[in-house]
């Protein structure tokens, strides 16, 4: 029933995606084909997670989905193929991270925006620190994914317009702390995976990481090293 879900959802979303946007995207090739991987993407919410879902195919695919959105009862059937974890934004979920530590150790690719909730500008905001306590206890390879076009994608919809929908892939990354992981140090970390997000976007996006001059790179190494 689950794999039917995932085909039915899958299907249904590439004929709509062909009506109403169209994909700009590169790199793909990047994404493995096997093994556990976090992909870091920024997050307007609004129609990144479902075109992501559907490119990343047939990889397995999860994230963290915030608790509330479980309530809808379509949203839960499509979280439910999507394997999407519940998470309760503004506490230390420690469920959710034993969760997505679990995803990851089955293989799967766990998708999770920085940011920690959708920006409908698309401009970045500065990121909150649970994603990088999953890259630091997972050890995982981490890919960043970016997007921009979509927060004109409601908009162009009302229209009847389609919307130019752009996607890059960048390059993948370890990240690595030594000593005491801090709240000072995770929020360098993740500001550090913010930075390898904004230099895949154009300027005008990239908002709080505009300065690449402070990424600095220290915590983070090339996949491999």
């Amino acid at each position: 029933m689950k794999k039917f879900s995932l085909w039915f959802i899958t299907a249904l979303l590439r004929v709509y995606f062909r009506l109403t946007i169209r994909l700009d995207i590169s790199g793909l090739e990047k994404v493995p084909m096997q093994g556990p991987l976090i992909v870091i993407s920024n997050h307007t919410g609004q129609v990144e997670v479902p075109v992501l879902a559907t490119v990343l195919q047939p990889r397995k695919i999860g994230g963290w989905g915030k608790a509330e959105a479980f309530r809808n009862p379509l949203l839960r059937w499509v979280f439910w193929a999507w394997d999407i974890i519940p998470i309760h934004r503004g506490e230390a979920d420690m469920t959710a991270l034993k969760s997505a530590l679990r995803n990851l150790q089955d293989g799967y690719i766990f998708g999770i925006a920085p940011e920690g909730t959708r920006n409908k500008t698309g401009i970045l905001r500065r990121a909150m620190p649970g994603t990088a306590i999953l890259a630091v206890r997972s050890g995982v390879t981490v890919l960043p994914i970016v997007h921009w076009g979509g927060e004109n994608y409601l908009k162009n919809l009302k229209r009847f317009k389609r919307t130019d929908f752009h996607l890059r892939v960048g390059e993948p990354f370890k990240v690595h702390v030594e000593g005491k992981i801090t709240a000072e140090v995770r929020q360098r970390v993740v500001d550090e995976m913010m930075y390898k997000i904004a230099e895949l976007m154009p300027a005008e996006y990239r908002g709080e990481y505009n300065d690449m001059s402070k990424a600095g790179y220290k915590y983070l190494r090339a996949s491999g090293q």
